[in-house]
């Protein structure tokens, strides 16, 4: 009983994952077509997918607690799957928790290579943002002081297209 509720539990931890993978590939797009407004209600909707993993996932630990206890280990031990199937003996338990273990992995990593991806994406944006606020108004580092128009080590060479002082 304690096994099929941690292999339920870790079913919707998957489902949980891959609600999380569909909503990075539209992240991925919304990021492609600098659409903001569809960033922020993605980050939302993660926001609570997250909330959810993260109470999925204590009920996944109590299951495996009872599951340990079930078959005679008294100890609070924080196994993985793999641990935690050597003390399955039936063998069509222990085939359909290596299966979702083999699932929730799979999922786990395409979401860590799309968030990676993400990641990527906006730190290339916020890379030309930068570059272009830098060509339209010249370096944040200028001196934007007085100088009298005859010290010429002093003089300004503002890059910009935009001189603040015009």
């Amino acid at each position: 009983m304690a096994l099929t509720k941690l292999i339920e539990l870790l079913e919707r931890l998957d489902e949980a994952h891959l609600q999380m993978l569909e909503l990075a590939a539209i992240k991925k797009e919304a990021i492609m077509d600098n659409k903001v407004e569809g960033i922020i209600e993605i980050l939302n909707r993660e926001s609570k997918l997250m909330k959810l993993t993260g109470q999925l996932e204590e009920q996944r630990a109590e299951a495996a607690y009872a599951f340990l206890q079930g078959v005679g280990i008294r100890s609070n031990l924080n196994l993985n799957l793999t641990e935690l199937s050597r003390l399955v003996f039936d063998p069509d338990d222990k085939s359909r928790l290596l299966h979702v273990q083999l699932k929730l992995s799979d999922t786990l990593k395409s979401l860590k290579r799309a968030n990676e991806l993400n990641q990527k994406l906006i730190e290339q944006s916020l890379t030309f943002i930068d570059y272009t606020l830098d060509l339209l108004v010249g370096r944040p580092n200028q001196d934007i002081t007085y100088h009298h128009p005859s010290d010429k080590g002093a003089a300004i060479n503002r890059s910009g297209l935009f001189d603040a002082r015009g």
